[in-house]
């Protein structure tokens, strides 16, 4: 599959300010990256420290934060991590956020239904056991 970038902003937790960056769509990153310095400009602090698997195999620790991050017109709030200056990762938990998909022939996201399908199956049997004499 190639790469692509797509053009997001950044906000700080007070939604009065954004940031636009263009981040290389990763599917195998956990959470968006983005450059620490950035995050700190905008007031993201962060709330706790997790390690993380690179792709040479070795073990990194880093700064999650939560913050706003708008694209396609829409808000939504989701874990950053406060990453290296230059590296601008759109991860799976965002892409997942938005309800987005990657096209990997025609290199952009494309909107997908969310599931809930198990919710609704165990809502369905409830009531069928309700329904038993």
């Amino acid at each position: 599959m190639g790469t692509f970038r797509q053009t997001i902003e950044i906000g700080d937790p007070e939604v009065l300010r954004y940031e636009a960056v263009e981040a290389l769509v990763d599917t195998g990153a956990s959470y968006t990256i983005l450059p620490a310095s950035l995050l700190r400009r905008l007031g993201v602090t962060p709330f706790t420290r997790r390690r993380f698997r690179l792709g040479d195999n070795r073990v990194a620790t880093r700064e999650l934060g939560e913050t706003r991050i708008k694209m396609h017109d829409e808000i939504i709030t989701r874990i950053v991590v406060f990453g290296e200056e230059g590296v601008v990762l759109l991860g799976a938990d965002t892409l997942e956020g938005f309800g987005l998909v990657v096209d990997p022939i025609g290199q952009r996201l494309v909107p997908v239904e969310g599931l809930m399908m198990r919710v609704l199956a165990d809502e369905g049997e409830h009531i069928a056991k309700r329904r038993l004499p």
